[in-house]
């Protein structure tokens, strides 16, 4: 059962402990006490100031599973404090490791500090699990994505216009890329795991896919240099810096453009079109 007293001095602990600096906000000016505001860790779970006062102050309804997932990535909880709140709030918690989407707090002070840079923290089957608003911009909001369909690679082969934000010339390698990613993933992981089944699905239901899973290709290399046909500012040519978490599987993907190139102007654009 929901432990309400409890749940809420830990929420209570938490915020106090997180300065703006620690989640990528401004220091701002009069705060009265130590620690974030209620409103600013509402806005970074993505829930109403009032849901989230109603919490700590012990008095709210009993959160779901996902809402204490959203909880425990907005404060920056670490998978034993994630673990905890989970048991709090009445719900058994996740399992660890590799296949969670909760990102470690390591990584989320990373990506904290990238607010004007497209970058993204994705799982090793291709589901974004962040992104900086310069990023949703670039590929399309990850947050309007559920179930198979949060994979890039199941978007590739199974969705019209998945391909167009890539130039013609560059999607069979692509494409080759994401079958030898995910062949290397699904026998790393074994029969049985989600890499498993999102391949046999594929199988099912692409015949490019499953033409390209017959030549048992692994070990292809992704460039560090990505292409994108925007629709909005024409093409850009990013370099992608990739930081892997090994304990989570987790891969923080950072795009930047070479300053003074067209590329680079570009990107500006973007963010002045996203903003």
């Amino acid at each position: 059962m929901i432990d309400r007293p409890e749940l809420g001095a830990y929420l209570r602990a938490r915020r106090a402990a997180l300065q703006p600096s620690d989640v990528g906000l401004p220091p701002g000016q009069r705060r009265r006490t130590a620690g974030l505001r209620r409103e600013e860790v509402a806005a970074l779970c993505h829930m109403s100031a009032d849901y989230y006062a109603r919490l700590e102050r012990g008095t709210g309804p009993q959160p779901s599973e996902q809402m204490v997932a959203a909880i425990a990535q907005g404060l920056h909880l670490s998978r034993a404090e994630r673990d905890h709140v989970f048991r709090l709030a009445g719900h058994r918690p996740p399992e660890s490791g590799v296949g969670s989407d909760h990102v470690g707090p390591g990584m989320m002070r990373i990506f904290d500090r990238l607010v004007d840079t497209p970058a993204e923290v994705v799982t090793e089957l291709g589901e974004t699990l962040l992104q900086t608003p310069l990023a949703a911009a670039l590929f399309g909001d990850a947050s309007q994505r559920h179930g198979p369909s949060r994979s890039i690679g199941w978007r590739w082969f199974t969705e019209a216009g998945a391909r167009d934000l890539f130039p013609p010339e560059d999607r069979e390698t692509t494409a080759r890329l994401y079958v030898s990613s995910l062949r290397e993933v699904a026998a790393r992981r074994g029969v049985g795991s989600r890499a498993a089944r999102l391949a046999d699905e594929l199988l099912q239901r692409s015949d490019e896919f499953r033409a390209l899973w017959d030549r048992h290709e692994v070990g292809l290399v992704p460039g560090s240099v990505k292409r994108y046909d925007h629709p909005e500012v024409g093409r850009v040519e990013l370099h992608c810096q990739v930081l892997l978490d090994p304990e989570q599987a987790h891969v923080l993907l950072v795009y930047t453009a070479v300053p003074g190139t067209e590329s680079h102007d570009r990107l500006r654009l973007l963010s002045v079109v996203a903003a």
